[in-house]
């Protein structure tokens, strides 16, 4: 076995996470290392050493990394477990997502609780469309949900890297796109909001809204089936809380006291 091969797997276990880190970002930008390698400003040999966990990169490489790859020094570095992986972001909890079904409350709590926080709001469909330059029935209807979806994951990655702190309330299907959700998971704190399919469907019919239910006369069976098939992914939230049967103040001030007592304070 090649010792100095043997020496950075056993001894130096974070330069093997850093390099796992780095290629699961350049995979998430659909980047070839020849690329990463231009963009950054750095040799296609020094990168490929780096990704393999036998590259001691300076923290000015690190910079030109992450700015090729819109990322942050603290992403690429995570956090370094005994077992050679790397943890989530350590300042995740200073945003929080909002997840759920349309009608769960997520723009409503989430201007709210942006307000009480003092940091800012973020629909994560308004940075769809300001990235796509159109809105979201038109990227559906032009382009399709393959291309939303492209668009929902550029929108969030942009959101973590612009917003160390904030607010920010998701479409309800972000959870059935696996590389999305992930990065959810690991940049934020999660709350699912959830409520009945009988006080979903009040909440969007009030709100003039049908989509992508329209015309069916089984809307109730649609809904249901649509929560039935999210409802473990949902389950992924570090927070589930009920929203059924309470008053929007109520379930305001609850929801403040659950986050408080799981949130650290703001330093």
């Amino acid at each position: 076995m090649n010792p100095i091969a043997e020496s950075h797997d056993d001894r130096y276990p974070f330069l093997r996470a850093l390099g796992e880190r780095v290629r699961a970002l350049r995979a998430r930008h659909g980047m070839t290392r020849k690329a990463l390698a231009h963009a950054a400003a750095v040799s296609e040999r020094h990168l490929a050493n780096l990704e393999a966990g036998h590259g001691n990169a300076s923290v000015v490489v690190l910079h030109q990394l992450a700015r090729a790859l819109r990322s942050t020094i603290g992403e690429l570095v995570g956090e370094a477990r005994q077992d050679g992986t790397v943890g989530s972001d350590s300042s995740r909890t200073a945003r929080v997502a909002l997840i759920g079904l349309r009608g769960a409350g997520k723009s409503t709590f989430g201007r709210m609780l942006a307000d009480d926080l003092g940091v800012p709001f973020v629909e994560l469909d308004r940075v769809i469309e300001r990235l796509a330059g159109c809105d979201v029935r038109e990227i559906h209807s032009l382009y399709g949900m393959p291309a939303y979806r492209r668009y929902e994951l550029r929108a969030l990655e942009d959101t973590v890297a612009d917003h160390p702190r904030a607010v920010v309330a998701t479409g309800g299907g972000i959870v059935s796109e696996p590389e999305t959700f992930e990065l959810l998971l690991s940049r934020c704190f999660t709350v699912w909001l959830r409520a009945t399919p009988a006080e979903h469907m009040k909440r969007v019919i009030a709100q003039g809204d049908l989509r992508p239910m329209a015309g069916n006369t089984e809307a109730m069976t649609d809904l249901k089936r649509i929560l039935a098939g999210r409802e473990a992914l949902y389950a992924r939230a570090d927070v589930t809380f009920d929203t059924s049967s309470r008053s929007l103040a109520d379930a305001y001030i609850a929801l403040r006291a659950e986050l408080t007592a799981r949130l650290p304070p703001a330093s």
